[in-house]
């Protein structure tokens, strides 16, 4: 599996292939239809990183839902500025809604918490996390995840829609920068 990709100024080897990715994907995919049955979701995606998850995730969910998309900026360069922006908004009601977000990684937590709060404020039914990865070691904040495809260490990542400083996203596998 030792397979490097160079990204810009650095180098990452391969660290979890799509099929691993795929197979977590299905199975919080069935958790997600026996929770969410009757429940009417909407599924609010995290751009740009959770794009790849989230169009996987819709091919295997099968409860009747909505899918849209909110844009946050925490990130610059490999390290969390920890200051949320929110870019794009919310355009849908979900107000009385089961709302499940969607995201590629939690680390820190933050802006899980930024989002949920500001979510909040809409008056959701419900508010549910879904994330591809987590990083347990690197969580600051008390936040509950629902939904969790792969727990990883605290290592800086890229494919499978994560990205260094853009790049990186279209990667089908993950991959972890190089000591």
């Amino acid at each position: 599996m030792n397979e490097i990709v160079t990204i810009k100024d650095k180098q990452f080897e391969k660290f979890i292939e799509f099929q691993q990715i795929q197979t977590a994907i299905n199975r919080i995919a069935g958790k997600m239809d026996r929770d969410l049955n009757g429940k009417n979701p909407v599924f609010v995606a995290v751009l740009n990183g959770a794009f790849m998850f989230a169009g996987e995730l819709m091919k295997e969910v099968t409860v009747p839902c909505e899918i849209t998309f909110v844009r946050l900026a925490s990130y610059r360069g490999t390290s969390t500025t920890n200051n949320v922006q929110e870019v794009l908004g919310l355009n849908e009601s979900i107000e009385g809604r089961t709302v499940v977000i969607v995201e590629d990684i939690v680390d820190s937590g933050n802006t899980m918490v930024a989002l949920k709060k500001e979510l909040n404020k809409l008056n959701p039914r419900e508010i549910k996390i879904a994330t591809l990865l987590l990083k347990p070691d690197a969580l600051k904040q008390e936040i509950q995840l629902d939904y969790v495809a792969l727990e990883i260490p605290n290592d800086f990542i890229v494919g499978y829609g994560l990205d260094y400083d853009g790049y990186g996203r279209n990667l089908k596998d993950i991959y972890k920068i190089s000591p």
